[in-house]
């Protein structure tokens, strides 16, 4: 096989190749993160930020949070806090000043220094699905994840240079027994991709295996790694005003390593959170705050990140929706609320669309448009969710990797200059005339404006001499042919054997402790 030079860097070519020796495949752009050019959308003014932050201190105050992990509890100290039982309550002093370690920007450390990723302020990185338990095939059959579907997922994420991260499991493989399912995927992770990628907090031991795994792959002793975060894991709140025992042990055993955490309540308004948004918002900040301030007890200056996922759920049925006006609201708050306290904000790509329809389309790009609005550094669930996050699909990967292609481009600053402003080839048009053939656009047409991967712009007749394609027909057929071009990013030999020998000790070991 040769190689071939395609937009996202150097791979093994295949015999699927044109005659020109070039991939049949929709040309991208290098991998490169955006930037938020234009300021961040304010829902709320400077007053109700500050009335929100000043309710969320006072809930901490009054009604403070359980802590569920007695080797949590113990690192509090004995001024700032008033401990009973399992509950934890906050002076509003000390979480302020406890806060103020945390970073507001720093590195993610990839496998592939190229892949690295500069996280907070107007710097903006895209993952992949995380965690959805089913998985919808191409001809439209749902079914519990695999590791085949959880592979063919990693390959999309490799392949995609507007995907910047690994977000966690693109689809949960239940066919690999929990005790040794965080030992595969990662040595997948590690091996087919070179991007950055997160660990599941549920137990000490699987953060232990995961960050060690990534020290193997990036091969570095083990005091750079404590200094160069290369993992994150993702702390959900058990909304309400709860932090339950993996969670907190997440926090512990990263935050001590220098590894990211970022702190995401799970708060659904009029179901774990008050149904206003307001008082949502007064909840998730809350529980953010309580979050971060533990992170910074373990290790001031650890790198911690203010998760937002506040949404609404159907009244009726109870359902999350997402993609609403309200999430887009929030999100846009969560960004002004992660602003007040200097540190990055994460918010997400969601949508609760059963099929890939208007709904699926529609309702992810609310979710975009409110999470780069409000100012996202970190964006969960970039491509590939559906279903309110109970199935991931490789057509929704194809759409949301489009969008998020626009989205790139909509960040992009118009260029004004003298060539720009084409004063020269308007006198040549004249009135009355046409721009397609002067020089002007001769020599730039090729890359003036974005091709989408899934428009159809023909009219209807040569749409219907094309075969009447859809969206997600032509979705499906672009994963197809991006499953068939993928190959492995390069890893040394001894790399690898090295990864291996881990997770096969590991797994010979049991893995973890599970009840079944």
């Amino acid at each position: 096989m040769t190689e071939i030079e395609t937009s996202g860097g150097r791979r093994r070519g295949r015999d699927r190749q044109n005659a020109a020796g070039r991939s049949k495949l929709p040309e991208q752009k290098p991998f490169a993160q955006p930037k938020m050019t234009y300021g961040p959308t304010k829902v709320l003014s400077e007053d109700e930020v500050e009335a929100i932050h000043l309710a969320s201190l006072k809930v901490l105050q009054d009604h403070g949070i359980d802590f569920l992990e007695p080797d949590a509890r113990a690192l509090f100290p004995k001024e700032g806090v008033k401990i009973t039982d399992a509950r934890v309550r906050f002076d509003p002093e000390f979480v302020m000043e406890t806060i103020k370690t945390a970073p507001s920007e720093f590195t993610l450390h990839a496998r592939n220094p190229e892949h690295s990723l500069r996280i907070g302020g107007n710097w903006m990185a895209f993952g992949s699905v995380a965690s959805p338990p089913n998985f919808v095939e191409l001809d439209g059959t749902r079914h519990a994840g695999t590791r085949q579907n959880f592979q063919d997922l990693l390959k999309l994420t490799q392949m995609f240079n507007i995907i910047h991260f690994v977000a966690g499991y693109p689809v949960e493989p239940v066919d690999l027994h929990s005790s040794i399912r965080h030992l595969e995927t990662t040595y997948d992770m590690l091996t087919m991709t070179d991007k950055a990628l997160h660990c599941y907090s549920l137990g000490r031991q699987r953060n232990q295996d995961v960050l060690e795994m990534t020290r193997i792959a990036r091969q570095v002793s083990n005091e750079q790694i404590d200094n160069e975060p290369s993992v994150f894991t993702i702390i959900n709140s058990s909304s309400p005003l709860r932090l339950d025992i993996p969670m907190l042990q997440g926090i512990m055993e990263y935050s001590k390593r220098g590894q990211l955490v970022i702190i995401t309540p799970f708060t659904l308004a009029g179901a774990m959170a008050p149904v206003t948004l307001a008082g949502a918002l007064s909840l998730q900040n809350a529980e953010a705050l309580s979050g971060m301030v533990f992170s910074q007890l373990v290790r001031p200056g650890a790198p911690v990140a203010y998760g937002g996922f506040t949404s609404n759920v159907d009244m009726q049925s109870g359902a999350p929706a997402f993609g609403t006006p309200e999430y887009m609201r929030t999100a846009m708050a969560g960004g002004q609320l992660a602003r007040r306290y200097g540190v990055p904000y994460r918010s997400s790509n969601v949508c609760a669309a059963n099929a890939l329809d208007a709904q699926a389309a529609y309702e992810s790009v609310f979710s975009l448009w409110g999470a780069i609005q409000g100012g996202v550094n970190f964006l969960m669930h970039g491509a590939g969710w559906m279903e309110g996050g109970l199935h991931a699909s490789l057509p929704k990967f194809i759409l949301d990797a489009d969008l998020l292609s626009m989205v790139a481009e909509y960040l992009q600053p118009i260029v004004v200059d003298a060539e720009t402003l084409a004063h020269d080839a308007i006198g040549e048009v004249g009135p009355g005339g046409h721009f397609f053939g002067v020089q002007h656009t001769q020599d730039r047409f090729r890359t003036a404006f974005y091709k989408p991967l899934l428009s159809d712009w023909r009219n209807w007749e040569s749409w219907v001499e094309g075969g009447s394609p859809t969206a997600d027909k032509k979705a499906a057929d672009l994963a197809r042919a991006f499953l068939a071009e993928y190959a492995p990013p390069p890893i040394d030999d001894a790399v690898r054997e090295e990864l291996a020998e881990f997770t096969r000790r590991r797994v010979a070991e049991g893995g973890v402790k599970t009840d079944f």
